[in-house]
């Protein structure tokens, strides 16, 4: 596909503007030096080229609303439109952020109230709704861990991390200023508590944990997890990544944790992706409420008003947070009810689950066990044909289907040729089975026709690149020669 730029022609024009509305006004002295000067060399099309190339682009992209995108321990569950449309409303959109207070009451009651859901569904006592993201969440949530220590006069150095952890976890914790040390998973893929118990010490501010965790298995173990770590005056963090499969079944506050993130952008409608919009609000039990960044909104006898705690940790965010994330995740919730949120869980672990039945023959699992809301798979057994798990992932792309999480987890028994898939709970079972078909179809090719694999994708319009060359020497200007 031709750039825009090669479709360039000198001397064409594809917009209009409107005449100067100020003539007393000398544009030179308003315009930034930066922009005065040397003409910028931008492409001479017309708009109807402008309007097809973008459009001849956006279908060379594939998203959920594309069709089905099964990435283990990512969510990319459809989320509906009405909410994108909501978030929308000029009500909304066109609300400066440095308005005041009374002029803003809808929008601090929506703030409020949304918060008492997140409580209500978590278990947690208070939340801010500050955090762009998930790993901007985790590092608000340990930085509290630390000023409270701080605040009562103990030196914590130390943060345990399960060996199956997202990298965020441990990358978090160093930021942080703590050194993190793994505990490593037992023969069921939770956490061993052995080893557990050989690493908390008074040192230790406490532990960071996903449940279920990143193989997709739920820690059964919880509430002897949540005794070792507190019988040493530690914390217990909730990574809330996966909380998609626990909605109205089990509250993180219910069972030890006492600080959580939650991606409002993976459980709770927006879509994400591309490094956003998101927020990673973060939820405490009482005695870290103090410690939470502003601003939090709080309901006064007659209206919404900001409050900012003394001990906070400080502002994490420019203004409130993205708003419109916030407003698309109330919608939802809205929208789900309170009597149907354990539905989005069942339904997200009886279709990963569907699959895990349907491929194990084919693929072989990391742990031939129930799973909750993600499998875990592996393609290992195909090396004997040469085939690697990357090999499948990039036929099933001329299937019409975009490829699960590879190589993640990096540890045993899943290391070298992992597959992870995560159906969600949006997907119907006609969907499920035709992916199920093609992977089906792909473990026959494999044994058959290695080299089909070997050389795919061939329906793409673009084929299999030279990924190394691709990472060390890209391609980052267009230049015209």
């Amino acid at each position: 596909m031709e750039l825009i730029y090669e479709k360039s022609v000198k001397g064409r024009v594809g917009y209009s503007l409107q005449r100067d509305s100020f003539p007393d006004i000398e544009t030179e002295k308003i315009i930034p030096e930066y922009a005065l000067g040397t003409k910028k060399e931008l492409p001479e099309v017309s708009e109807v080229d402008v309007v097809r190339h973008f459009t001849s682009l956006s279908k060379l992209n594939y998203g959920v609303d594309s069709g089905f995108y099964p990435l283990g321990s990512c969510t990319m569950k459809y989320n509906p439109k009405v909410n994108e449309k909501v978030a929308g409303f000029e009500n909304f959109t066109l609300c400066h952020p440095f308005s005041d207070e009374e002029l803003v009451q809808g929008s601090l009651e929506l703030m409020y109230n949304l918060e008492e859901m997140l409580k209500e569904i978590t278990g947690m006592d208070r939340f801010t709704l500050s955090p762009s993201a998930g790993a901007q969440g985790e590092l608000v949530g340990v930085l509290i861990i630390r000023k409270y220590f701080e605040t009562i006069g103990e030196k914590r150095t130390k943060m345990i991390i399960p060996d199956s952890a997202h990298g965020t976890n441990p990358a978090s914790s160093a930021m942080a200023g703590f050194k993190v040390n793994e505990v490593k998973s037992n023969e069921n893929g939770t956490v061993n508590l052995e080893h557990l118990r050989s690493l908390m010490d008074e040192e230790t501010a406490g532990m960071m944990l996903t449940n279920p965790n990143t193989v997709g298995i739920f820690e059964k173990n919880i509430i002897d997890i949540s005794k070792i770590v507190h019988e040493k005056g530690g914390l217990l963090y909730y990574d809330g990544a996966n909380l998609n499969a626990l909605l109205d079944i089990v509250r993180p506050g219910d069972v030890g944790f006492d600080v959580i993130h939650l991606n409002l952008h993976k459980t709770f409608s927006t879509p994400h992706g591309s490094g956003g919009p998101g927020v990673g609000a973060v939820g405490v039990k009482k005695d870290l409420m103090e410690f939470l960044p502003g601003p939090l909104v709080c309901k006064c006898k007659t209206h919404f008003a900001f409050e900012y705690p003394i001990k906070s940790i400080g502002r994490v965010r420019a203004f409130h947070g993205n708003f419109t994330v916030l407003v698309k995740a109330y919608a939802w919730i809205l929208a789900i009810g309170k009597d149907h949120l354990r539905e989005v869980a069942e339904t997200s672990v009886i279709n990963a689950n569907y699959i895990l039945t349907k491929l194990k023959n084919y693929y072989r699992p990391a742990y031939d066990n129930f799973c909750m809301h993600e499998c875990v798979l592996t393609g290992r057994d195909y090396k004997r044909y040469g085939i690697r798990t990357i090999d499948i992932a990039k036929r099933l792309m001329d299937y019409g289907f975009h490829p699960p999480t590879i190589y993640f987890p990096h540890f045993e028994p899943f290391a070298h040729e992992t597959i992870m898939v995560e159906p969600t709970e949006t997907e119907s079972k006609e969907t499920l089975d035709a992916f199920i078909e093609a992977m089906i179809k792909i473990s026959e090719e494999a044994k058959k026709d290695p080299e089909l694999l070997k050389s795919a994708p061939h329906l793409t319009s673009i084929g299999r690149p030279d990924e190394t060359k691709a990472t060390r020497e890209p391609i980052l200007k267009y230049s015209q020669k």
